[in-house]
């Protein structure tokens, strides 16, 4: 017999910063009653810049912690780097289902018409051979073109913060799979990092508007919404967010949080 789940018990989204908002809005459009907490790991932004064990220990040891504390119905490592990491590794710590993110190759090869993807991700990202697992399966019949674009991290983080976003990064990205053999005929890009939707719009200007783009985020929303089938949600306070990082790094980001709902910002 399943043990019944209290209804205000949260679902827990975890990512390096800002990103898993993006995760959060197709969530909510799915289960807008379902109480959720966002653990955001500013301290240890960005990770696409660490190595595999930092990467892994991190969040194994966060989620671990934020679980016990929490007690959530589920866990969800909104963050491509993490997920293609650290994934396994979770799901064995903890007791709880934990829904990863991974690059969105497939819906990607299904919308390609010149058969030319473009892929931006972390460092850590690209490299992993989840990906290429990924392509194997799904696009070995097309041309993945793969680039690492650790800018769009902090220019998506800055534009959460209301500043002037770099564009000269954005375009750098743009040029950067351009260049590549075959680039010339992308008209599809995997953003595998969820940070990078929240730049979108000035990706769409760089790409021209021959170029499509697909994340994610609903595929995650959905797939949280198939494990939580069933059970009652309930809210027994606000959703919130916590921070690993204090001070002003928390205050940047209010505004930008509380448009999705998180008014309530916090110290881990």
């Amino acid at each position: 017999m399943t043990a019944r789940i209290d209804p205000s018990s949260a679902i827990l989204l975890f990512d390096s910063g800002a990103g898993g908002l993006t995760v959060l809005a197709e969530l909510r459009a799915l289960l807008p009653e379902a109480p959720v907490i966002y653990v955001a790991d500013n301290a240890g932004l960005p990770y696409g810049e660490k190595s595999e064990a930092q990467i892994a220990a991190r969040v194994a040891g966060l989620l671990g912690r934020m679980t016990e504390r929490f007690k959530p119905r589920l866990a969800c490592i909104a963050c491509n780097t993490a997920s293609t990491i650290a994934l396994e590794m979770v799901r064995e710590v903890l007791e709880i289902p934990v829904v990863g993110t991974v690059p969105a190759i497939k819906p990607a090869a299904a919308m390609t018409q010149t058969g030319v993807i473009g892929l931006l991700g972390t460092q850590a990202t690209i490299r992993q051979g989840y990906v290429d697992r990924l392509e194997a399966r799904f696009a070995s019949d097309k041309k993945l073109l793969r680039l690492a674009a650790p800018g769009l991290v902090e220019a998506a983080e800055a534009k959460l913060r209301g500043e002037v976003v770099n564009t000269d990064i954005v375009k750098r990205s743009a040029e950067g799979l351009r260049a590549m053999p075959g680039g010339n005929r992308i008209d599809t890009v995997v953003l595998a990092c969820t940070h990078f939707p929240l730049i979108e719009d000035e990706l769409q200007q760089e790409f021209g508007p021959d170029v499509r783009f697909v994340d994610g985020a609903k595929g995650i929303a959905r797939r949280i919404e198939s494990l939580t089938q069933a059970q009652e949600f309930r809210r027994g306070r606000p959703d919130f967010a916590l921070f690993t990082q204090n001070g002003q790094a928390i205050d940047a980001y209010r505004e930008g949080f509380a448009r999705h709902g998180l008014e309530e910002l916090s110290l881990v």
